[in-house]
């Protein structure tokens, strides 16, 4: 599935394409390098703070429920219904020049302190947030229009961290601070997210420096269009959310970066189209990449160096270390279609850090009740195989959902899993007039009060899906599935 668009990792210092790298050949890491801050006002607040000497102490987390991006193109993680994921393996050390900034104490973040709330009820910044948002909702589309020219004439140096073409991303930011406000005063969902947030954007180049330009640009254009509620209070409270939101990131970036590169350079091993539309590529990284049955990874072509669209992993991590995903061309996706209709086997691709929790437990013993429509299908067969190297046998049924047989593009490999494994079920079903459709086939068998479900396909099944789960039985904290909003936004 594709997501958000951004900027390439290192700004053009490999060479080929849009000046990061030429297929086909290795490159060489790019010099250490550090950038000088943008000159005009700063807020002072919004500066990160200094620190000491750094520890790789623990594993990240990574959570799904979306906040705020300090960088104005969210590389946009999927969401699940449980607040956290698990831990990522430690990867190798960074290709990516040094963010200009001493490493944290430690893993653990630093958050700036705001004002508290009472148990239950909102807090005194939080008040203040939603009144700024709910004023700026109706003329939205002018704050983020205002926000970008202020970035971008103020610092015309960040304007190369975005693709040429912004009309994609306008509207991501004032979405991210609407989910930010619904989740202002829960600390542990926003620190675990933006812990995550901020190790993905390594790979897009973001560095400390950054945040403060950023911060001063966004809160110029909320107080121009805000301003019959704005006031020095409001603007306190501003400064304090975004700098906690920018510091916890920074923080985050700083400890990755002893331990994980920014991104991975992978070759096109085989390319294999299973219908006009679908393709499915295997991919060979240049060093380990670690990841989890069911996460997924940011991905930019050498033909459109600045935008990333994330895929998920179609397996569970192999001994040979290859990846594959697949890849449905929608029309106007210029990475999906360029990735169905001209990637051939020696092309080279980037790949950023695996994200996700639509990951399996293996603590528990119930059953897994997963739903995959589309190329959604993919994860859900990379658990099944996840379940089968683990031995442990738990029941896996398998609802594949379909508009027609046509769309059935990887039933094959799923009935030739289920010939291996007795625990194993495969359904196929397509929704069409007169058959059983997805969230009815649900109903018709179980019962699956027992079950972990875990949904992932196009934005309506998932809806339908979720919605069918719920009225079966199956309580919320245990149905993982994609966030429907990313979806959405990812559209081409």
């Amino acid at each position: 599935m594709d997501a958000p668009t951004t900027r390439s990792a290192d700004n053009g210092t490999s060479g080929g394409g849009d000046g990061w790298f030429t297929p086909r050949k290795q490159p060489e890491p790019a010099a250490d390098s550090e950038q000088e801050t943008s000159e005009g006002r700063r807020l002072a607040a919004l500066r990160p703070v200094g620190r000491g000497t750094a520890t790789a102490d623990g594993e990240p987390s990574q959570d799904q429920t979306a906040v705020p991006s300090a960088h104005p193109a969210d590389p946009g993680a999927r969401i699940s219904v449980t607040p956290s994921e698990p831990t990522t393996p430690a990867r190798g050390q960074s290709q990516e020049p040094a963010a200009p900034l001493q490493p944290p104490v430690s893993a653990e973040p630093r958050v700036p302190g705001q004002r508290s709330a009472s148990a239950g009820s909102p807090s005194p910044d939080a008040v203040l947030i939603r009144r700024t948002m709910a004023e700026v909702a109706p003329v939205a589309d002018k704050v983020t229009s205002y926000f970008y020219a202020l970035l971008f004439v103020r610092h015309p140096d960040l304007r190369s961290l975005f693709p040429p073409a912004m009309d994609a991303q306008r509207d991501r930011l004032l979405k991210a601070l609407l989910t930010a406000v619904e989740h202002i005063d829960n600390t542990p969902v926003l620190v675990d997210y933006l812990q995550n947030l901020g190790r993905g954007h390594r790979k897009y180049g973001t560095r400390a420096e950054h945040y403060p330009a950023v911060g001063e640009c966004l809160i110029g254009a909320l107080s121009k269009y805000a301003e019959s509620v704005w006031d020095a209070e409001t603007e306190a409270a501003w400064v304090r959310a975004y700098t906690t939101i920018s510091q916890v990131m920074i923080d985050a970036a700083a400890v990755d970066e002893l331990r994980a590169p920014a991104w991975w350079y992978a070759e096109v091993v085989s390319h294999e189209l299973r219908t006009p539309d679908v393709a499915v590529l295997t991919l060979r990284p240049d060093q380990p990449y670690p990841f989890l049955a069911g996460q997924y990874a940011g991905l930019e072509t050498p033909w459109w160096p600045r935008i990333w669209r994330h895929y998920s992993f179609a397996s569970a991590p192999r001994s040979d270390g290859l990846l594959t995903i697949h890849v449905k061309a929608v029309p106007a996706g210029w990475v999906s279609n360029a990735l169905v209709h001209r990637a051939r086997p020696g092309d080279v691709v980037r790949l950023g850090p695996p994200a996700g929790s639509m990951t399996v437990d293996h603590t528990r013993a119930s059953g897994l009740l997963c739903l995959g429509g589309g190329t959604g299908i993919a994860p859900i067969k990379a658990l099944v195989e996840d379940v089968a190297e683990h031995g442990s046998r738990r029941p896996v049924e398998v609802f594949y959902g379909a508009r027609n047989d046509h769309d059935l593009y990887d039933i094959d490999t799923l009935r030739r899993l289920q010939q291996s494994h007795p625990w194993l079920e495969v359904r196929p079903v397509v929704d069409r007039d007169g058959l059983l459709q997805l969230p009815d086939a649900i109903r018709a068998f179980g019962p699956w009060t027992e079950y972990d479900a875990y949904v992932s396909g196009p934005p309506g099944m998932i809806r339908k899906g979720v919605d069918a789960l719920r009225g079966v039985g199956i309580p919320a904290e245990r149905i993982r599935h994609d966030s429907v909003e990313e979806l959405v936004a990812a559209g081409s």
